[in-house]
C-alpha cells in the first residue's frame, strides 16, 4: 500500500516490544494531529490508529 511504514527497530531487551510500539503509536498521533489541525495541545479521547495487534 502506498501510505504505510516500515521501521527497523533495535529495542533493548528490558522493554516489551508492545510497549514500545504503543509509545510511537501514541507519540506519532499527537505530532501528526496537532501538526494538521494546528492544534498545541488536547489529543484526550481520540483515535488516530487502530487497534491491531502483529
Amino acid at each position: 500500500m502506498p501510505d504505510h511504514v516500515h521501521l527497523v527497530l533495535s529495542v533493548s531487551p528490558k522493554y516489551r516490544i508492545a510497549m514500545v510500539l504503543g509509545y510511537l503509536k501514541g507519540k506519532s498521533a499527537i505530532h501528526i494531529h496537532r501538526t494538521i489541525h494546528g492544534i498545541k495541545q488536547g489529543f484526550t479521547g481520540r483515535h488516530f490508529w487502530s487497534r491491531e495487534y502483529w
